[in-house]
């Protein structure tokens, strides 16, 4: 079973959409590069949303389209590295952003503040891999392919302990029964795959 299929087994079957290849043409044409296929084959079954309540994707037809949002995110990157090399600081942002040549490309971000980015280093789009901003304090390099990425991003969300999202100190002030109602909610734990469409 492929990555994709994974993830789709575990996000479940996407809601019916009218997709067609010359969705991507204006992104693709702006890149200068076709994307890789498995996150197009996502963005086209699931369209814009949010994976596992937390890692937001967008699609070229979507209510925020992906190239309007990847050009505005190419933009402010793009000042924030020249600021950064203008310092001498070029280990926070050591890759550029499209359109230099090499530079990286924008496809989401998550809700802890990362933006994650396709990094162009093979001919071949399904070599890509992928590259989080975190926090703009440096970034993490992963093999791809996107969906590879994703997979292991939802699975990271399943595996984490019971009280997840509650900060170590706030933990002995709050009374059992609170933290029981907390994860009842959702608002604590693990968070169970899902993609919820926008």
């Amino acid at each position: 079973m492929s990555s994709l299929d994974e993830l789709q087994a575990l996000l479940g079957g996407p809601a019916r959409r009218q997709s067609t290849p010359d969705d991507w043409n204006e992104v693709e044409q702006h890149v200068g590069s076709a994307l890789p296929s498995d996150f197009k084959t996502f963005l086209n079954a699931y369209g814009s949303g949010v994976i596992s309540r937390e890692l937001v994707v967008f699609h070229p037809r979507g209510s925020t389209p992906l190239l309007e949002r990847m050009r505005k995110t190419h933009e402010v990157f793009t000042e924030r590295r020249d600021r950064a090399l203008d310092c001498g600081d070029s280990e926070h942002v050591p890759y550029p952003f499209h359109p230099e040549p090499g530079g990286l490309i924008s496809w989401g971000y998550d809700y802890s503040g990362d933006e994650h980015f396709f990094l162009p280093c093979d001919p071949d789009p399904d070599r890509w891999k992928i590259v989080t901003m975190v926090h703009e304090e440096g970034c993490e390099t992963f093999d791809g392919p996107f969906s590879s990425f994703a997979l292991a991003f939802v699975q990271r969300l399943l595996d984490v302990d019971r009280y997840h999202g509650i900060e170590p100190e706030a933990l002995e002030f709050l009374e059992p029964e609170d933290l029981e109602e907390l994860a009842a909610a959702g608002e604590i734990g693990p968070v169970q795959p899902s993609f919820e469409p926008f």
